[in-house]
């Protein structure tokens, strides 16, 4: 509302800028005060009343969409046509008004999911190492025969293959050609072979007391080294004769000269119990009298120790040095099992003859069934340990006693595999 121009509060206004717009101001809410009277004297008609029981009726609201360029009314109308992959249905999902479910739609493919574990991985590929035995099968091999296939080797990654040579000298010879992997043997041979250059080294033991001795047959007389002279002695390999029986020899004037020597092999019993030979040397201490005895022959056993020959190992394990390197690894696992199955056959004596039976069923003989106790009592529960002053007590006294030339420090002869 404005003032017409003729009215005098108006001229004044104009007049007045500041005081022209306040007077401006108060005549106009002059003019509605009338108004603001009557609002306060007339109350508004109240909104009719809806009963607690009836239902709103459905509202009528139109969406009012603002004013949309056409790139963005594009997009809205894309937006109301896409699917809620949530809660849309597939055509072939949709149900029939009529309730009719058609026969025809093949069913859908439902997803799947397959949670298989992954194929485990294959073993390394077992390391093979090759043992060549210095006799036929015997209770003194019994680690290594329960060690073949056990699941003990498999723990560690090996596969043993067990060999029996043709003769009891061919094992080294062999081990010094790189033909096997490792052989049995005596520790009196060993220093022998060294002292020859040939390059052997002992790793680990099996028997750690003597099993060589000298076997007398009572049939010709024969009782004791005195009456040697002129004997026949069968030995089956070069230390018992060369070293052990020499030196039994020696203490009563008498040479490996002065009796006719046999070489008759694997035949020590049967050399004997024919009398091919009066007497036989070798590593059979403990199989070979009851063996002869049960076939009616006397005898009596004289032991190179009461002869004052060193003690020394009756059983070792020997490499060759000069592939030590590449099999070091594989022989100490190899040990490892050794010393873990010698422990479990001294526990269980009666079950490790069971089993060493059903392994090797050839050694279930009245000879080894009487001589396995006595076989147990002498297993080395150590064998990868060396003993330094046995080796170099054995040592000085061969080359004191002149079957040796030089003296070979110990190092050179035997090593704990476990140590680098």
């Amino acid at each position: 509302m404005s003032l017409p121009p003729e009215c005098p509060m108006s001229i004044v206004a104009s007049r007045l800028p500041y005081q022209g717009a306040v007077i401006y101001w108060l005549a106009f809410v002059a003019l509605l005060a009338p108004s603001l009277a009557w609002a306060d004297n007339e109350p508004l008609e109240a909104p009719p009343m809806v009963e607690p029981t009836k239902q709103y009726a459905p509202l009528g609201t139109e969406v009012m969409v603002p004013f949309m360029d056409s790139q963005l009314l594009e997009v809205f109308e894309l937006s109301q046509t896409v699917e809620d992959p949530l809660t849309s249905t597939r055509p072939s999902e949709q149900e029939d008004p009529s309730g009719a479910v058609d026969a025809s739609e093949p069913a859908p493919d439902v997803p799947s999911v397959s949670v298989t574990p992954p194929a485990p991985l294959p073993p390394p590929p077992a390391t093979r190492l090759e043992v060549m035995l210095d006799w036929y099968p015997g209770p003194q091999h019994a680690a290594l025969l329960l060690a073949r296939g056990s699941e003990a080797l498999e723990r560690y990654g090996l596969e043993l293959t067990l060999t029996t040579p043709a003769d009891p000298n061919v094992p080294l010879t062999l081990l010094s050609a790189g033909r096997v992997d490792l052989a049995l043997t005596r520790q009196p041979l060993l220093h022998l072979l060294v002292d020859r250059g040939q390059p052997l080294v002992r790793v680990a033991t099996l028997v750690g007391t003597p099993l060589s001795g000298l076997l007398l047959s009572n049939e010709n007389g024969l009782l004791s080294i005195a009456q040697m002279a002129g004997k026949r002695i069968g030995y089956a390999d070069e230390d018992s004769r060369d070293i052990l029986l020499a030196e039994m020899l020696e203490p009563h004037g008498i040479s490996l000269e002065d009796i006719t020597l046999r070489d008759v092999h694997f035949g020590l019993a049967s050399a004997l119990v024919e009398d091919k030979v009066d007497g036989v040397i070798g590593g059979m201490r403990l199989q070979l009298p009851r063996q002869v005895n049960d076939q009616g022959v006397a005898t009596q056993l004289l032991k190179a120790e009461d002869f004052g020959v060193p003690s020394h190992e009756g059983l070792i394990l020997v490499t060759n040095r000069d592939r030590l390197k590449s099999n070091h690894e594989a022989i100490r696992r190899l040990v490892d099992t050794l010393e873990e199955l010698t422990a479990w056959i001294i526990e269980h004596p009666d079950a490790a003859w069971e089993r060493l039976v059903e392994v090797e069923p050839a050694l279930d003989t009245p000879t080894n069934r009487a001589t396995w106790m006595p076989t147990l009592l002498r297993l080395s529960t150590r064998p990868a340990a060396v003993d330094h002053g046995r080796y170099a007590e054995f040592e000085a006294y061969l080359l004191d006693a002149g079957r040796i030339t030089t003296l070979t420090p110990v190092e050179r002869l035997a090593i704990d595999p476990r140590m680098p």
